[in-house]
């Protein structure tokens, strides 16, 4: 390129001052001098022409690079000053511009990062950009799925069909039963990362809950209250009538309605108990929990009770037990209501195992770490027929038994809703005569350490 620029622009005067030689119009030795000068000039200005375009254009590869910055003034160019400032300008405001679009950029990402309902920015093949941390919260590992749902993917073609916003009504049946609204806006012009679609979740799921428990709770109540009630009114009037003067029935009618009573406030606390379960049982806990102390803890709490049937309550439990996730109450729920149907329906005498360890390798169990509690009585045990039914509300296996011993008939439906919240595994065996075991799958969370380590 020097070469060329050196050989046009020493051409016109080289080959004019060798014309005059040849026609000796000039002196031989000036010509040939003017000559050699005219070539010496000629390739000192293409090599300063070269550097000032190559410094050009290394300026205008950085700044389409997004790299732009001043052109250093040592290397400013020479003989092409004017556009090298002009150049050094549009660099500035071009830097000036880019710095305002990564802000607007990092607000952007900040602002969906803090919105609260889930939201996950596609692209125009479907794939995910990029989802906000209440999405990663609420759906983590489900993601793939709930944008694989046919509601949400008719949604979403509508959408960028339409170029219109579009709603969809869904209903997330594993792990547990969600109820979600989604809202599919499509970006025209695209975003910058290439979004071009914003799925909005709305999770619906309480606001259903309600309406169904204040259903189940009218239903279910009227139902099994309408049995302690009866008894309580006749007893009221037979204690105002035949028996207004008969000390000793009085107090044999008392007792009765005592535990009349008590049965219906033991009824009300669970039925309470579960509705409160069933409106968080969509929310994954998050809080480290120690199983080893909780477990301790509930057994010293149930000495009195096992003192006066004379049961030998065998604690088994791991050491070092990883971390689990878990709210400690409901899950002292759990051990509490295991606990009580294996002291209920265990034999006197007799011997409550209570086991704590990981969980071996086994078809029963999934695959990834998690812990087991299983609970075992030597109770009659239960026939096969009535296990898989056995966490439904109400449902009792022997009826004059459960109701004798203050049963509610919704002990393991509480249980079965606290586990599907933990995100966990119920299981339960039992052979006649022999006993029954209870065993629940939690899993176990990503820290390696123990509780006081990840405190």
């Amino acid at each position: 390129m020097k070469l060329l620029v050196a050989t046009c622009l020493a051409a016109a005067p080289v080959a004019s001052l060798a014309i005059m030689a040849v026609f000796q119009w000039a002196a031989l030795w000036p010509a040939l001098a003017a000559i050699a000068i005219s070539v010496l000039l000629a390739g000192a200005f293409a090599m300063v022409w070269r550097r000032d375009l190559d410094l050009l254009i290394g300026q205008l590869r950085r700044i389409a690079a997004d790299d732009a910055g001043p052109l250093a003034r040592i290397e400013s160019p020479l003989l092409m000053d004017r556009l090298g400032h002009e150049m050094e300008r549009l660099s500035r405001r071009l830097a000036v511009r880019s710095a305002l679009q990564e802000q607007h950029r990092r607000a952007d990402t900040l602002i969906l990062e803090r919105l609260p309902d889930p939201v996950i920015v596609l692209s125009s093949d479907r794939t995910v950009r990029r989802a906000n941390a209440a999405a990663r919260a609420a759906l983590d590992d489900d993601l793939p799925a709930v944008l694989r749902h046919p509601g949400i993917r008719g949604a979403i073609d509508r959408a960028l069909a339409t170029s219109q916003s579009q709603a969809a009504e869904i209903l997330l049946r594993a792990p547990v039963p969600r109820d979600l609204y989604a809202t599919v806006v499509p970006m025209d012009p695209p975003l910058a990362d290439g979004g071009q679609a914003l799925v909005v979740l709305s999770d619906r799921t309480r606001e259903r809950a309600v309406e169904q428990m204040r259903a189940d709770f009218i239903a279910n109540v009227s139902h099994e209250l309408r049995t302690p009630l009866a008894s309580l009114i006749g007893f009221v009037e037979t204690l105002r009538g035949p028996a207004a003067d008969d000390p000793p029935a009085q107090q044999r009618f008392l007792a009765i309605m005592a535990e009349q009573g008590a049965r219906m406030n033991r009824l009300i606390d669970d039925l309470l108990s579960l509705s409160r379960i069933e409106l968080t049982e969509h929310q994954v806990p998050s809080d480290p929990l120690d199983l080893a102390e909780l477990i301790h803890r509930m057994a010293a709490g149930f000495e009195p009770r096992l003192s006066s049937r004379n049961v030998k309550l065998t604690l088994r439990i791991d050491d070092d037990l990883p971390v689990v996730a878990g709210d400690a109450d409901q899950i002292a729920q759990v051990l509490q209501n295991l606990l009580d149907n294996g002291l209920k329906y265990g034999r006197d005498d007799g011997v409550l195992s209570l086991d704590v360890g990981l969980a071996r390798a086994a078809n029963r169990w999934p695959s990834r770490p998690g812990i087991v509690i299983a609970v075992t009585d030597q109770g009659a045990g239960i026939p096969k027929q009535h296990l898989p039914r056995l966490t439904e509300r109400f449902y009792r296996a022997d009826k004059g038994r459960s109701r004798a011993v203050g049963g509610t008939g919704l002990g393991l439906a509480i249980v079965k809703h606290i586990v599907n919240r933990h995100r966990g595994q119920l299981l339960i065996e039992s052979e006649e005569a022999q006993g029954t075991t209870v065993s629940v799958w939690l899993p176990v969370t990503n820290a390696t350490t123990r509780l006081a380590e990840a405190d």
